[in-house]
């Protein structure tokens, strides 16, 4: 199936836009540009449809950067897309949308996370349904107040135009949804994530989807400003790497968008762009008593208010 131009234009315009002003800010920090790998999808394959996969690796900031931005088609919505719309299942669809995940070198810059898409998909009776979906959340290794009140504070705002009740239900929906049912135990500090969205109309929703996208530099450059130059040993980078093994955990088995690319049968390489380069795993590691590591576990962690809505 085939979005109306009138719904595809802008949305492809708007993402391609947010991914190079992205990227375009992360190097000036990093002072390493983005390496760009252009793919497409031909006929024949489960999906078609073309994207930009931008990638920096080993960089002075960063140590892996990935953004990309996919727009691709296929005959039936995999079933990660349908768990809320039964009437979806096996329909063809549309998809499009930007991702990233950007891994600091330094264990005290946060990891963060961040997703914009639309998928457009049309029933067995012919009626079409557009939706958006994403958001942005936060995995400090070492946890601050003021980064976590700052990021969530920006999400809050970018919210606020289209209805007070969207930051506190998304927020919640951010803290159940990055959550390792398997540890009982929250990915980061969160932020807001929202699915299935269309309750504003075509234009009001997509507004919307714009102002969380829009907030993303705002809400996590002046943290990265603020900690890269912090000092760091082998203490810090060895938690940090321990740390990383629960964002692998999190994205591999449960992430609806890494389970809706690899089923539709998508690029695996742009697909999994948000592995670290490096992590780790001990068994049943403890942090020391009073140390910062435990005080991640016991006042970051654990899902909390940490602005005023």
């Amino acid at each position: 199936m085939t979005m109306s131009n009138s719904q595809v234009t802008p949305v492809r315009d708007y993402l391609q836009g947010l991914q190079q002003r992205i990227t375009d800010a992360i190097a000036a920090v990093d002072g390493q540009a983005f390496l760009a790998d252009a793919w497409r999808k031909e006929p024949g394959e489960p999906l078609q449809g073309e994207g930009l996969t931008k990638i920096l690796e080993q960089g002075k900031v960063f140590e892996r950067a990935g953004c990309g931005f996919s727009h691709v088609r296929g005959p039936k919505l995999p079933p990660s897309a349908t768990q809320h719309r039964p009437e979806l299942a096996g329909a063809p669809f549309e998809a499009m949308g930007v991702s990233l995940v950007f891994h600091p070198r330094n264990p005290y810059v946060p990891t963060v996370h961040m997703n914009v898409r639309m998928i457009s998909a049309r029933a067995a009776n012919g009626q079409e349904a557009s939706w958006f979906g994403g958001g942005m959340d936060l995995t400090p290794y070492y946890g601050f107040e003021e980064d976590a009140v700052h990021f969530h504070t920006v999400c809050r705002d970018a919210l606020k135009p289209y209805g007070p009740e969207l930051y506190p239900r998304f927020k919640t929906w951010c803290d159940e949804y990055f959550f390792l049912k398997h540890r009982n135990e929250a990915r980061g500090v969160g932020g807001v994530f929202f699915d299935d969205f269309s309750e504003l109309g075509f234009e009001g929703s997509f507004a919307m989807l714009r102002s969380v996208g829009d907030a993303f530099l705002q809400a996590y450059l002046p943290i990265v400003e603020r900690r890269q130059a912090t000092p760091y040993g082998e203490r810090e980078r060895n938690f940090q790497l321990y740390r990383r093994g629960r964002y692998v955990e999190f994205n591999l088995v449960f992430d609806r968008g890494t389970h809706f690319g690899l089923q539709s049968g998508g690029r695996t390489e742009s697909i999994l762009l948000s592995m670290p380069p490096l992590a780790s795993w001990a068994y049943q590691q403890r942090p020391e008593a009073g140390s910062p590591e435990e005080s991640l576990y016991t006042r970051f962690l654990p899902r909390r208010d940490w602005v005023q809505t």
